[in-house]
């Protein structure tokens, strides 16, 4: 076909649609685009500006950012720029923030299910086993029944990132026996309070940029906050010298992003996927950041810093689960913690009973080829 024939038959094609067919020629040479205004939400961390935890709600917003190309923007706040790290939740129901990065346990003062969601009671399962009682086990239905019919809050919330088991945490000697806790003025939040005063600590519960600052003024003499990385930023090796690792405080955890559900509602469907399957890439994302960070600082913190850094005895967690077995029994008193408690036994049971019989034994593996850890 010659080059005249064709652009014969071009004009003969346009000629045909006529005034239409010019609309139809541009729409398949140029797909419609939303050329919508952008949609720019004010969101607030709980986190101060040195936490890893706010450059992990930096992460989750970069991702939504990138992936809205340009049509929605989140706006990210450090803990504290609008409202306190703790009263995000309220902020975001009366629609003063439009949206914030925070964890459950912040809220449990409202309804102590609330720390079910990534820091109640320790059941068997890890955080990723955890996060899939929330994904496929019916954690998440619970969750939107407790924020939304329980509490009537106006609030839409997603979960991402299985944190690691949290450490007992700093003190100025070493935890030998459950009683070494008796008297302690101790930072801790959510249920994790209720189980430390069980054992005769007097809890102070404290977001994490005011910890040390009340180490320092003698308000609190030991705390846990998350995490190694998260710790030495904020200087624990300063005022502590002695870090116990493991316990069953706060087993597990999440993330919680929340949105002000009428603000959610009027977005566009692939806006709300944007933001939902959002939380779930920095999940993972968050994740592998923490295993390279957390190991890097605990590194730091034994050589550099000089912590002697200790594993929690096991007579500890043996204690620990039995005062457990007794906040189960009061929290079992309310229906709906009932029904939350009794849908992750039911996980549980099945998941870790699984995973039991089927992981390697990956210490065995670890010491063939660094040595047998002493430590532990």
């Amino acid at each position: 076909m010659t080059v005249k024939t064709k652009a014969k038959g071009r004009r003969k094609f346009l000629k045909a649609l006529g005034a239409g067919g010019v609309v139809a020629a541009s729409t398949l040479a140029f797909p419609q685009i939303s050329r919508a205004q952008t949609v720019t939400l004010k969101m607030q961390g709980s986190w101060g500006a040195k936490d890893v935890f706010n450059e992990m709600a930096e992460d989750y917003v970069k991702r939504v950012n990138d992936m809205a190309g340009g049509r929605l923007k989140i706006d990210y706040l450090l803990g504290g720029a609008v409202v306190h790290p703790f009263s995000v939740q309220d902020a975001v129901h009366q629609g003063v923030l439009d949206a914030a990065h925070t964890v459950p346990v912040y809220w449990y003062g409202k309804h102590k299910g609330a720390s079910l969601f990534g820091s109640g009671p320790v059941f068997g399962y890890n955080a990723n086993q955890c996060l899939g009682w929330i994904h496929n086990g019916g954690g998440y239905d619970l969750y939107v029944e407790l924020v939304q019919q329980i509490l009537k809050l106006n609030i839409v919330g997603f979960f991402a990132m299985p944190m690691p088991c949290q450490p007992l945490g700093w003190f100025k000697k070493e935890i030998k026996s459950a009683a070494d806790l008796k008297g302690l003025k101790y930072r801790t939040v959510g249920l994790a309070a209720d189980l430390m005063q069980a054992f005769g600590a007097a809890v102070a519960q404290l977001p994490g940029g005011e910890i040390i600052p009340a180490m320092e003024r003698g308000v609190i003499d030991a705390f846990e906050f998350n995490n190694p990385t998260s710790d030495r930023r904020f200087g624990a090796q300063d005022v502590s010298k002695i870090y116990m690792m493991g316990s069953y405080h706060q087993a597990m955890e999440f993330f919680e992003i929340m949105f002000n559900k009428t603000k959610f509602d009027a977005l566009p469907a692939e806006h709300k996927a944007i933001l939902r399957h959002g939380a779930e890439a920095v999940s993972s994302a968050n994740e592998w950041k923490a295993w390279d960070y957390y190991s890097k600082d605990l590194a730091e913190l034994q050589e550099k810093d000089k912590v002697k850094v200790i594993r929690t005895p096991k007579s500890v967690f043996e204690e620990q689960i039995k005062v457990w077995d007794k906040l189960i029994v009061e929290l079992a008193k309310d229906p709906f913690n009932k029904k939350v408690m009794d849908s992750q036994k039911a996980w549980a049971k099945r998941v870790v009973y699984y995973d039991l019989h089927n992981q390697a034994d990956l210490r065995v593996a670890y010491e063939h080829h660094f040595g047998k850890i002493t430590t532990l």
